[in-house]
């Protein structure tokens, strides 16, 4: 038994190829328009899509944000929960929340229905803020400030969850934001 090797140069026997076909043309065509009309949307949906965070963000030394933080909790905290100060910040100010390995510090109480800039920052690795059950998901970068206005309009307790992999503690970096009613 004979074999005849070939190599992809050489172009095998018989008929290997025919033209497409009018229906397989068609659907070429309608794919490679769906293809452009997909590239023309990204640049409008970037601009116009509401889907990037609105807000502050700024550069900051790590050593810097972590004495804003202390000095927040040194000037509003009402109490503690498992070893985690809490602060009850007044309305309209700046709130700050400092991710760290494997925390979140502090715990938050806000007021519904009141605006407030809620400063996001890390000072030693990136982690994800994702604030269940709200839906609302952040990358939490060293380095940088992220300030994002937000306005509370469920009262409750909300758990924010670390949904970048931070290390060996990750599984255990839970804090809290917690919404009450307004007077």
């Amino acid at each position: 038994m004979d074999m005849e090797m070939h190599s992809g140069i050489v172009s095998p026997e018989g008929i290997w190829w025919k033209p497409a076909a009018s229906q397989e043309k068609r659907w070429i065509t309608i794919a490679f328009i769906w293809c452009l009309v997909l590239f023309g949307m990204m640049p409008f949906w970037h601009i116009k899509g509401g889907q990037n965070p609105s807000g502050i963000r700024t550069r900051v030394i790590e050593a810097d944000y972590q004495a804003r933080v202390d000095r927040f909790i040194k000037d509003y905290q009402v109490g503690t929960e498992n070893g985690i100060p809490v602060v009850e910040p007044p309305a309209g100010s700046d709130v700050y929340l400092l991710g760290h390995m494997w925390e979140w510090t502090p715990v938050i109480k806000l007021k519904k229905g009141v605006e407030y800039t809620l400063h996001l920052s890390s000072v030693d690795v990136n982690h994800g803020f994702s604030l269940y059950p709200a839906k609302l998901n952040f990358q939490v970068i060293p380095g940088y400030d992220y300030g994002l206005k937000i306005t509370p309009s469920i009262a409750g307790d909300f758990n924010i969850i670390c949904n970048e992999f931070c290390g060996i503690g990750h599984h255990n970096m839970v804090g809290k934001i917690i919404v009450g009613e307004s007077l």
